[in-house]
């Protein structure tokens, strides 16, 4: 269906912009409730990929075109946000780093291209790897899943059609029936969203579940302009209950690390944090419990 137009749009072109942009405002927000079915399959995704990942595991993205385009845009967010180690998020790009800018002729057709990509980041079982194609059909992800899953990964299919071959490959095979496009087969829109918003919600899930989220705060953030290093002295200031210059100066003890900054704001050493934090697998919530009990 995503290759197909919505006959509510077949008079596009003859409507003036505000009737336009009002229906394709509409086409957005249907594509935002084709997500709700798939939220059990998603919550099973988020607590499958955690042990792999506590353990060491990546976090990969596969796709070809808009959808791998909408991958590492999600992807390229874990590290300043949650402070995520760069060398655990990869791409598997149809075409190679230089198709995210301009296409590539044939390049989701090649199946090769994919298994090599695949035994190249010599995938294993900690790993995640999450295959986007609207369609559902293109056959360098379902490829790249193909032998991801034969390494031993963990496999999430996205796609926007039903009983297709990457939700059929996938171990999670996650469907958002979006439909018919605005614009026949312009899957940018509609699907687009859809997988934008999915990435936004699993990647943000998942990093929860880690630990870099307190209070809905992002405490494992990269404070790397001044901006940010206000934004973190208010953090440490709001959670540990100090005053500004207070936090401030357990953020200079802690080499601008919120977390351990926290702990020291509370009374705790740099050491203490630490251990504490290691002992609580890097939950915040657990490790001040820790400070708090000590004798």
């Amino acid at each position: 269906m995503t290759e197909f137009a919505d006959p509510r749009y077949r008079m596009l072109d003859s409507w003036d912009s505000q009737t336009a942009l009002a229906a394709i405002w509409e086409s957005q927000l249907g594509a935002l409730a084709s997500i709700r079915p798939a939220l059990p399959a998603l919550a099973q995704v988020v607590e499958a990929a955690l042990p792999g990942l506590r353990a060491g595991g990546r976090l990969v993205y596969a796709g070809a075109g808009t959808s791998i385009r909408i991958a590492v845009q999600d992807g390229t967010e874990l590290g300043p946000t949650f402070n995520w180690p760069d060398t655990r998020t990869l791409y598997l790009i149809a075409g190679g780093p230089g198709a995210l800018m301009h296409s590539v002729e044939g390049a989701e057709d090649d199946t090769d291209a994919a298994r090599t990509q695949v035994a190249q980041a010599a995938l294993n079982a900690q790993d995640t790897v999450i295959g986007l194609a609207a369609s559902g059909r293109t056959p360098f992800t379902i490829a790249a899943l193909e032998a991801a899953q034969a390494a031993g990964a963990l496999t999430v299919g996205i796609a926007c059609n039903p009983d297709t071959a990457l939700l059929r490959v996938a171990r999670y095979g996650i469907l958002l029936e979006t439909g018919a496009e605005v614009v026949a087969g312009s899957t940018r829109m509609k699907a687009g969203t859809a997988q934008k918003v999915v990435l936004n919600m699993l990647s943000t899930q998942i990093m929860v579940r880690l630990g870099h989220v307190h209070d809905g705060l992002m405490v494992d953030m990269r404070p790397q302009n001044q901006k940010l290093r206000i934004r973190a002295r208010d953090m440490v200031a709001r959670i540990a209950q100090v005053p500004d210059d207070a936090a401030h100066t357990a953020l200079e003890q802690t080499e601008w690390r919120i977390k351990p900054a926290v702990l020291v704001a509370r009374g705790a050493t740099a050491a203490q944090a630490a251990a504490a934090l290691e002992q609580a697998e890097g939950v915040l919530r657990r490790a001040l419990a820790l400070v708090m009990t000590k004798p």
